[in-house]
């Protein structure tokens, strides 16, 4: 599948998260602006790669990306202000750290929020559609993935290093047992009874 720009003429910024449906750590979202004779042949989806796709990639989208961050909302802001506007939120401040301003943020999904300033365009699985939003679910996933690779040696029993905090069966079968850590989103449901 060969993913393209959404536009011929204007700079864009693709925008995407991580984390969204884990049961322990931040959300993480990344913003990419590509150069336009950017191409590659791996590139997709971040769930459609393998680990060593995505580490291979981070380091070439890093490299050749015009501008590029990533940013992270905590479990405590999620607790507070719902998943959705924590992803959205974290959207925009890898957007506000971007060292050049796009002209427009395309967005995966259906949600978003207007960034002061840019006009925006959501897109229904946009990481399959087009090249920076293929490259921002990239740095997400792995920036993420390093992010909790680190927080697995504080509380090993987790498997976060395997689960990244999502809702394994091992990691609530862990929940059940020995409790929640200050990672965890205190408002998602741990356990399935």
């Amino acid at each position: 599948m060969l993913l393209g720009h959404y536009t011929e003429n204007l700079s864009e910024a693709g925008c995407d998260e991580a984390g969204r449906g884990c049961l322990a750590g931040p959300v993480f979202a990344a913003a990419v602006i590509l150069p336009r004779d950017f191409r590659n042949e791996i590139l997709n989806d971040s769930k459609q790669l393998t680990k060593k796709q995505r580490d291979r990639l981070r380091l070439l989208i890093e490299a050749k990306a015009v501008a590029w961050a990533v940013a992270r909302v905590e479990s405590e802001t999620i607790d507070e202000i719902n998943i959705l506007n924590a992803s959205i939120m974290a959207m925009h401040l890898a957007v506000s750290q971007l060292k050049t301003q796009p002209e427009l943020l395309l967005i995966d999904g259906n949600r978003f929020k207007t960034y002061p300033g840019i006009p925006h365009q959501c897109i229904v699985k946009g990481d399959e559609k087009y090249l920076s939003i293929a490259a921002a679910s990239v740095l997400a996933k792995t920036h993420r993935d390093a992010f909790m690779q680190e927080i697995h040696h504080e509380y090993p029993k987790y498997g976060w290093n395997k689960n990244k905090g999502y809702p394994s069966k091992y990691h609530r079968e862990v929940i059940a047992e020995h409790g929640i850590t200050p990672y965890h989103r205190k408002s998602f449901r741990m356990i399935t009874h």
